[in-house]
């Protein structure tokens, strides 16, 4: 599908955006939780604000099929999150 300007520049603001910030904070957690530590409010904010985002951006995925791989594992890797914040939680003396 034909790429309009504003997709270009709106999709290379998000993938700075998700070399920056996202993917860094998604490495971060993710040792975090390997550690067998939990989530803390700011990192469900977090993840929150991730699963929005990827609601709202689906649309334009579907004009960029180019994307669809690295949008794949991103979704990966926030999906091996949340499964291994759900298995500390449960693992935790204070769940």
């Amino acid at each position: 599908m034909s790429s309009t300007p504003s997709d270009d520049g709106l999709l290379a603001v998000l993938v700075e955006r998700l070399e920056t910030q996202r993917l860094p904070r998604a490495l971060a957690l993710k040792e975090k939780l390997d550690q067998g530590e939990t989530l803390n409010d700011f990192d469900i904010a977090f993840l929150e604000e991730v699963f929005t985002d990827a609601r709202n951006l689906k649309p334009l995925l579907q004009k960029h099929p180019e994307y669809e791989v690295l949008a794949s594992r991103m979704m990966g890797l926030y999906r091996e999150i949340t499964e291994k914040a759900l298995e500390n939680q449960r693992q935790s003396p204070s769940a």
